[in-house]
């Protein structure tokens, strides 16, 4: 029987070995990544049908929000996918953002269906909210442009700071963004033209 972390032996099940990868190690803090912002998107979806209080429905929206902000920043990231970013105030009053990533011969392996559960409510959740700056925006719902913003803001944040940790700082994402299109404009020249 292999250890937690070794390869499997030649004579063990490989798809056994894929399965523990597959578990959650960590389900109070994936249950909390996606309760806050999942809760802050039904809270405003819901709020006219369930309270007439626009101010009570905007401070527990925004509360929502920052409870998410928080426990992205600071719990779920380091514990789903060992990432952290952080900024920091030097002597001189300059500031400094510090990206972290987990070394991969760290201990502590990612498992894949955090890492998914992860990324999937990272990216999902900013996009809804630009979406909702949108509708507001349209159906001239100004007095709640604030709260949309504010949603918006806080979630693009957090993704900018794990998309930067993930990548490894603004010259590698720089390069990726290039290195990306450079690679679909060669595909798109080396493509044959089709015949008639």
């Amino acid at each position: 029987m292999s250890r937690e972390g070794d390869v499997p032996l030649f004579d063990e099940d490989e798809n056994a070995f894929s399965q523990r990868k597959l578990k959650i190690k960590h389900p109070l803090a994936t249950f909390f990544h996606l309760f806050f912002r999942v809760t802050a998107i039904i809270v405003y979806l819901l709020c006219d049908l369930l309270s007439s209080s626009f101010i009570g429905c905007m401070v527990t929206i925004i509360l929502l929000l920052s409870c998410d902000f928080w426990t992205v920043k600071n719990v779920t990231g380091r514990l789903l996918v060992g990432l952290r970013w952080w900024n920091q105030v030097d002597e001189d009053g300059k500031s400094h953002w510090v990206f972290e990533a987990r070394k991969d011969s760290s201990k502590h392996v990612v498992s894949n269906s955090e890492s998914r559960i992860f990324w999937l409510g990272l990216i999902v959740c900013p996009i809804l909210w630009v979406f909702f700056v949108f509708t507001t925006l349209f159906s001239f719902k100004i007095k709640w442009l604030a709260v949309v913003i504010m949603g918006m803001a806080l979630q693009w944040a957090n993704l900018y700071g794990y998309v930067r940790c993930k990548v490894g700082g603004a010259t590698n994402l720089k390069a990726m963004a290039t290195n990306y299109l450079g690679l679909q404009l060669f595909k798109q020249a080396m493509r044959k033209p089709e015949g008639p």
